[in-house]
């Protein structure tokens, strides 16, 4: 969808009330969130009610349709403000778990779960990383053998976003047994209350309040009509859902790092040191100009690869796509780095206070590692990036 004048102030407004929202829904309840590991799922349904989960759905699904511009701006004002990742990436997590269903499921599966999620009724979740499995997505190990008119799964899952409590699992499956590559892959959606299916909650680094779980699938019988697109297509549906994620995972790290310099620049405004405020120590200045000028090259090559994604580059077989692809791939690492050095900094400036839970820094600090994991690692996305510019 192109992005329009009428769209810049719908970003305004969209801002605003991403403030109002954290600050006063989230920010005095976050610390006990993140001891309880989880959120209220009234949660969901208050963003549904702020029109936030359905954007970027079509109409007839009971979303908005919205371009890049406007969700990466609601994506970046909400974690620039809360500075929990993962408040943000279980409230969201739909957005890894439905679009394979938007783009590629029946119209009866589509009508069937996505109105329920986007209206905060049901939790979506992703499920593709298996135990010693990790980026290699071809050589997953989870089943679905067909019997009648059911297939049959088992197999494991593991570090899934809201898999503790999501109602309709996403699943990457091999369909074909014989076929061990990744031709054999296809994806079923799984209810979460399907007989077979166990979770066990997973102790993080960071991400606290997120609920992420170790999944378990024995003889889960599911209906075939549960089948995604074609058998044999999971793995080119796992890659293409790849691009999306990884272009919100950048305006998400751009939010974070721009959370970090906020505080640590309110912080060296109050702080006092040998009679004068910390900012005015010439080395704390030029520590918040690095920080600057990270955020802001981000900010730029975000803005321009977001531009493209609204009108239409994708990843396609040309020659186009493909470096639109390797954009967003070097993206995401620029923007996580980004991420790792403004935590670091503002750790440091914030000093003892910066290694006290509480300050949306040490919270920031713990939960860049993630970023520069999921969704792709580092050097996962540097040799994809390579790889499509023809290297």
């Amino acid at each position: 969808m192109p992005f329009t004048q009428e769209h810049s102030e719908d970003i305004q407004l969209l801002e605003d009330a991403a403030h109002r929202f954290i600050q006063t829904e989230v920010q005095p309840h976050l610390e006990a969130w993140e001891e309880a590991g989880q959120f209220p799922r009234s949660l969901y349904a208050r963003a549904a009610e702020l029109g936030w989960l359905g954007m970027g759905y079509p109409e007839e699904l009971g979303g908005t349709p919205t371009p890049w511009a406007v969700r990466n701006a609601m994506t970046i004002a909400l974690a620039r403000t809360g500075g929990s990742g993962g408040l943000l990436a279980s409230l969201f997590s739909h957005n890894i778990g439905m679009p394979p269903l938007l783009r590629h499921g029946s119209k009866e599966l589509q009508a069937r779960i996505i109105p329920d999620v986007l209206a905060g009724r049901k939790i979506s979740a992703l499920c593709i990383t298996e135990p010693g499995g990790g980026t290699d997505v071809s050589a997953l190990k989870t089943t679905a053998r067909r019997e009648g008119a059911d297939y049959v799964v088992d197999g494991e899952k593991t570090f899934i976003t809201s898999g503790t409590r999501a109602d309709w699992l996403t699943v990457a499956v091999r369909t074909d047994l014989q076929n061990k590559g990744p031709m054999g892959i296809s994806m079923l959606m799984i209810p979460g209350d399907a007989p077979g299916v166990s979770r066990s909650p997973l102790k993080k680094m960071g991400w606290l309040c997120s609920d992420t779980a170790h999944i378990r699938f024995d003889g889960v019988r599911v209906p075939a009509a549960n089948l995604v697109g074609e058998e044999g297509s999971g793995f080119k549906i796992i890659l293409t859902n790849f691009n999306g994620e990884r272009l919100a995972m950048s305006a998400l790290a751009l939010g974070f790092a721009e959370c970090c310099y906020d505080e640590a620049l309110s912080w060296a405004r109050q702080r006092k040191t040998f009679g004068m405020a910390l900012v005015d120590h010439q080395v704390i200045r030029h520590k918040l100009m690095d920080m600057k000028m990270r955020i802001e090259s981000t900010r730029a090559w975000l803005n321009a690869v977001t531009a493209r994604a609204d009108a239409g580059d994708r990843g396609d077989k040309s020659a186009k796509g493909a470096e639109w692809v390797a954009q967003v791939c070097l993206l995401k690492n620029h923007a996580t780095q980004t991420m790792q050095f403004c935590a670091d900094q503002g750790v440091q400036i914030l000093g003892g206070m910066g290694f006290m839970r509480g300050t949306a820094c040490e919270r920031i600090y713990r939960e860049v590692k993630v970023m520069m994991i999921g969704g792709g690692a580092e050097e996962i996305m540097k040799e994809l990036a390579s790889r499509q510019l023809g290297l």
